[in-house]
């Protein structure tokens, strides 16, 4: 898991360098169809980019969108009308059956099927009508970490080339794109999260929250805390801790903030105000200090679109150290297998 983490500069370097053309192409045919819907279909870590990918979709290119419930095809037969959307399966492994699934039946439908995977070889990429490759190379831990950040960014270049029309990133986006690695490599170089790590040692309970592009982050953060320490991890989007979960705040419920530097990020500051008031134990992820959160993980002030790839990359790490201060083996969690199959 050190070294997949390590790893993901080289990553969005790649990415962006030798995938550039195949996604521009992928991305100028979907802009002339013009799908009036976007459905991504995912699985696990997968799901937390389909997530981003959704409010990127909607935000940017003003198209609803939305995450299936790839049970409601799979489990009970449901045949959706699908004709003008476009259905996009997100899976590192491009291996569980009920995605691929999603996919044939959207297919079946009338539907264009995209799948973005880190396999071409794989079922998921046979299966779709067209097929982005993430370039992460072999992943070796079971938890992911640089297929995350390489779907997260594949999605990113993707969507905001359909928003151009011809499939090439915008001035902006193309210059965001290029400071990635160098950004990605001063969040790793910074050793705050891991020296975090022992306060939560002793911890049963966390709560990681974000809104936004920030709230795919957080429940991302859950999910590594969950399967690397066995640390009951709740996610929440700001907006919805305070309908009812915020009652369970208090000094011994930990919470981990992300709170980025644009629309969203702004709508945490309420947020954390009022855990404030409960003396919740706050951690912000944010590039500056945050009334209510006596404490901050540094991250860089970036454009809100491009955050998630970074805030993920102390929280990997933090992951990574507390798993191994409490004792356990984060590249093999119990019960755990690097490709899980759903069907």
């Amino acid at each position: 898991m050190t070294g997949d983490i390590a790893e993901q500069p080289e990553v969005f370097a790649r990415l962006a360098d030798s995938r550039a053309d195949e996604i521009a192409q992928v991305a100028a045919e979907i802009a002339r169809r013009r799908p009036k819907f976007v459905m991504y279909t995912a699985r696990g870590t997968s799901d937390h980019a389909a997530l981003y990918a959704a409010y990127l979709t909607e935000i940017r290119l003003g198209i609803p969108a939305g995450l299936a419930s790839p049970s409601a095809i799979t489990v009970y037969g449901a045949r959706p009308d699908l004709s003008e959307a476009l259905v996009v399966g997100v899976s590192q492994s491009g291996g569980s059956p009920d995605i691929s699934e999603v996919l044939r039946v959207a297919a079946e439908s009338g539907a264009a099927t995209l799948a973005v995977t880190n396999n071409p070889g794989s079922p998921l990429a046979a299966q779709a009508q067209r097929h982005i490759d993430v370039s992460a190379g072999h992943e070796r831990a079971v938890a992911a970490t640089k297929t995350y950040t390489a779907e997260l960014l594949a999605l990113f270049m993707l969507i905001e080339g359909i928003r151009t029309g011809d499939g090439r990133l915008g001035e902006e986006e193309s210059a965001l794109v290029a400071e990635l690695p160098e950004l990605a490599r001063t969040v790793l170089d910074d050793d705050t999260a891991v020296q975090l790590a022992p306060r939560y040692r002793f911890a049963e309970r966390l709560v990681t929250t974000g809104r936004g592009y920030a709230y795919p982050t957080a429940r991302e953060t859950a999910l590594k805390l969950m399967e690397t320490s066995y640390l009951s991890a709740l996610a929440f989007s700001g907006a919805d801790l305070l309908h009812g979960p915020l009652a369970m705040a208090d000094p011994d419920v930990p919470v981990l903030a992300i709170v980025g530097d644009g629309p969203g990020g702004g709508a945490m500051r309420d947020v954390i105000g009022r855990l404030g008031e409960r003396r919740a134990d706050v951690v912000a992820v944010a590039s500056q200090d945050v009334p209510g959160a006596p404490l901050r993980i540094p991250s860089p002030r970036v454009d809100e679109r491009l955050a998630p790839m970074l805030d993920i990359l102390p929280l990997q790490r933090l992951a990574l150290a507390l798993a191994l201060t409490r004792g356990e083996n984060p590249d093999a969690p119990r019960g755990l297998r690097k490709v899980t199959e759903t069907m």
